[in-house]
């Protein structure tokens, strides 16, 4: 299933007046962890998937990057991407990431923010990355986490005075389809367990190197003290390997 919940008006108005959307890197919790996970990027051909609206290809850039391809499959997202973040040897094109097609050894880093959990079938596209990568290349991407996609509404649970008393986990080993709650508006996201995320990148060939449960920091929650709450639960994962 390819949603794209992102060419909707009503859901895209939405998510444009989200932090991340206006703040840019800098507003995402999990950015200052992802950053320094990132590898050189000095002279590297860099593919985005789910780029979005452009953030991390331009980074990608300003970091030296010789060549940035980002992929999405949102129209609208793409027109930000080019309006905001047409710098340097971008290419953007739109395209699902399940539909992807590029020669083999064609890039040095892959790298996908938050856009893995729409996809159905992580170890297909780990085996595609794994061709399109150089030897030695690195494959970043951050997701939403296990214990947060579990039960499917994303959503605390409430006393009767609407106090959050904990975040429910349920089916965690019934991989699939999730109908979650976002911006108003049902999505279709797919759970997938650790096991799933870490056996998909080293059957495909890979070596695990780093995995990380990013929190936000001091700074993020002095910026936005209503995340707090995040630090009850693990909302993201970022994992980075790198082809044999």
């Amino acid at each position: 299933m390819k949603e794209n919940k992102y060419d909707e008006t009503n859901f895209f108005n939405q998510y444009s007046k989200m932090p991340r959307s206006m703040g840019g890197l800098s507003a995402a919790g999990e950015w200052p962890v992802l950053k320094q996970m990132l590898p050189d990027m000095r002279n590297k051909r860099v593919l985005d998937l789910g780029c979005g609206y452009g953030w991390h290809c331009e980074y990608a850039v300003e970091q030296g990057a010789k060549s940035v391809v980002g992929v999405d499959i949102s129209e609208k997202m793409l027109e930000v991407a080019k309006k905001k973040h047409l710098v340097g040897n971008i290419d953007y094109r739109q395209m699902a990431m399940e539909d992807i097609e590029f020669p083999n050894e064609v890039f040095d880093i892959v790298i996908s923010s938050l856009a893995l959990h729409y996809i159905e079938d992580f170890h297909e596209l780990c085996n595609k990355i794994h061709s399109y990568l150089t030897d030695g290349g690195y494959f970043i991407f951050s997701v939403e986490h296990p214990i947060f996609t579990a039960y499917g509404e994303q959503d605390w649970y409430y006393d009767k005075e609407g106090n959050r008393l904990h975040w429910p986990v349920d089916r965690y080993f019934e991989e699939g389809v999730r109908k979650a709650k976002f911006l108003g508006e049902d999505v279709m996201k797919y759970h997938k367990t650790l096991t799933t995320y870490i056996n998909g990148l080293l059957h495909a060939g890979f070596d695990l190197c780093e995995l990380t449960e990013p929190k936000a920091n001091d700074d993020f929650l002095k910026a936005y003290p209503e995340a707090i709450d995040e630090l009850r639960r693990p909302m993201f994962l970022i994992l980075l390997a790198r082809k044999k």
